[in-house]
């Protein structure tokens, strides 16, 4: 918001970290010392909807390099509980099921993102030539 100056925009920034971390508008707007309506009003505006967008994104780009940094751990443990010859046989059909389809997943992907890397590459020589 123009003229609210360096004042509003730290208030800002509490108010974005606020929501990501309050259950609702109400316990955010409480947390930064604001009434809920003002809250609601400023998200309203582009540049506090610019922000928590922002904010959104690098907390799910964190949520996800924690979910790389887990998955080893997580296939480590389907498959010892795939192996384990005291594990019930309904649990490892589970987990070997849960092992191949996050497998075809992963190939899925990797196959996606390579003719996505192909196309991207023959529009750039298009737009060139």
């Amino acid at each position: 918001m123009p003229g609210h100056g360096s004042q509003f925009e730290l208030k800002m920034d509490e108010a974005v970290l606020a929501l990501l971390t309050a259950r609702n508008t109400e316990e955010a707007a409480d947390k930064i010392g604001v009434s809920a309506s003002t809250l609601l009003r400023w998200q309203k505006e582009p540049e506090f909807q610019a922000a928590l967008r922002e904010a959104k994104r690098l907390s799910f780009a964190q949520s996800m390099a924690r979910l790389h940094q887990m998955a080893n751990a997580a296939i480590t443990t389907l498959g010892k509980v795939m192996i384990d010859p005291t594990t019930p046989p309904a649990t490892k059909v589970k987990a070997a099921e849960s092992i191949l389809s996050h497998t075809q997943k992963a190939i899925e992907i990797e196959d996606f993102e390579a003719r996505l890397v192909e196309l991207e590459r023959k529009v750039e020589h298009q737009i060139q030539t």
